[in-house]
């Protein structure tokens, strides 16, 4: 079968959720015996660069060329790769991220099925304001009026989905990759200890909430330093402000693209603090837990759903004092809850994930593009309005919640992670599918 996964920056992955997400279920799929094709943004231009990879890990690459700016860069090359799509079908598309839903008629025409994974509520990123934010709401109908299949990798997503349109979702979590060596020698190089060092690894986006963290943390009597790890383009004015928060015992490293040091950061760290708090499941939360650190999580439910009852959580940067004083105060308790989230983290397992990608995409390639929207077809993706009403970083506690969106933090987004099925059969939407129901084609 070939399948083209479309609108993300490409591989390898560093650590956006997308990208890690491309590269772990392509390089799976290309074992199962199908042709992948990844479309990734060109690298920008300079004088030294060596000309950009063909293939990775067996998926064939295709680099195509993106406007630099905010607005546009996702949008410009999704744009363009749909047109290289148009003249070298596949037989079933994933689109990363529901921006990308006014180029899905556009492949559906060309005979090529789509799913969309619709990510989180991007809408209700800081970032987006006026015509952006209007877009991404936009998007998010189109997405449900055009696609033959969405993609959720969060129960509250699939709530949000099914409340706000009607729309049926194939729940797909992320993967969490199990880091059992707590091998330390990569972190000589930037001056810290094992278990002597809190941790942040984040994008600079305020729904991340980098800088309450650091506000806390400054505001603590800690003793161990805050190592944080990110950054942004076209977040100067947030970065700033992170900055501007800190004190000497903030490392700020700024990107790392060393994966074996991430892993040795976040194996050997006293706590992982998550701020996330509007993208669904998140891989550096599950790389997090998969490596054994125990996690201060912002208080949505999403992170709830992931940590289940071995998470600790803020909500305000005098929580994050309190969480980290707590934890230097209880080091033994902590590690402990380290470990338990390692245990949790086994429920998260690429190779399943990569069987239900693999199952929706043979079910899609079997029935091609979908009927018209109406009886047993597609919903219109017209809006209910329910969830117009969302706090503006979703919900932290169930109090804080409309009494019209129960669902949202309803027993199955706070009880134990969505478990993947075992290979074999994959419940899609309700109907089983075997695996190798369409043989793979060259």
């Amino acid at each position: 079968m070939r399948i083209a996964l479309v609108g993300t920056r490409g591989v390898p992955a560093r650590y956006g959720g997308f990208e890690t997400c491309v590269d772990e279920v392509g390089r799976r799929l290309v074992k199962a015996g199908h042709d992948v094709v990844v479309y990734c943004r060109e690298p920008e231009a300079s004088a030294d660069a060596l000309p950009p990879p063909t293939e990775y890990e067996g998926m064939r690459l295709v680099h195509l060329p993106a406007v630099r700016k905010k607005s546009l860069e996702t949008l410009s090359h999704t744009a363009a790769s749909a047109a290289h799509l148009m003249r070298h079908p596949v037989d079933v598309a994933i689109v990363f991220n529901s921006a990308n839903a006014p180029f899905v008629p556009m492949l559906r025409a060309r005979g090529i099925p789509v799913a969309t994974h619709v990510d989180g509520l991007e809408w209700k990123r800081t970032k987006w304001q006026g015509a952006g934010r209007a877009y991404y709401r936009t998007a998010e109908s189109m997405a449900v009026r055009w696609s033959d299949a969405l993609i959720a990798d969060a129960q509250g997503i699939a709530d949000y989905y099914d409340m706000e349109f009607g729309a049926e979702t194939t729940l797909i979590a992320y993967g969490a990759p199990i880091i059992a060596n707590e091998s330390a020698e990569l972190l000589e190089d930037i001056d810290v200890e094992p278990r002597k060092y809190h941790l942040v690894v984040a994008r600079f986006e305020p729904e991340n909430h980098v800088d309450i963290i650091v506000d806390g943390y400054r505001r603590s009597g800690a003793v161990l330093p805050l190592v944080v790890v990110g950054s942004a383009p076209y977040a100067d004015e947030y970065t700033a402000r992170v900055h501007s928060l800190g004190d000497d015992r903030v490392r700020f490293l700024g990107g790392v693209w060393d994966q074996d040091l991430l892993d040795q950061l976040y194996a050997n760290c006293a706590t992982y603090l998550h701020g996330h708090s509007v993208g669904g499941t998140n891989p550096s939360l599950l790389r997090a837990i998969g490596a054994g650190a125990a996690t201060i999580a912002f208080d949505v439910n999403f992170n709830r759903e992931v940590l289940d009852d071995t998470g600790r959580y803020f909500a305000t940067a005098d929580d994050v004092k309190n969480e980290i004083e707590l934890a230097e105060t209880e080091p033994v308790v902590t590690r402990d809850r380290g470990r338990r989230a390692q245990r949790v983290a086994l429920r998260y397992d690429w190779d399943e994930v990569a069987a239900r990608y693999e199952a929706l995409c043979v079910r899609l390639a079997t029935t091609g593009v979908s009927a018209r929207r109406g009886v047993g077809g597609r919903p219109s993706g017209r809006r209910r309005g329910i969830t117009d009403d969302w706090p503006s970083d979703g919900p932290r506690r169930t109090e804080d919640v409309p009494a019209t969106l129960p669902a949202l933090v309803s027993q199955r987004s706070r009880r134990a992670p969505h478990r993947v099925p075992r290979r074999g059969t994959q419940p899609i939407n309700g109907d089983a599918v075997a695996l190798r129901e369409m043989p793979a084609r060259p």
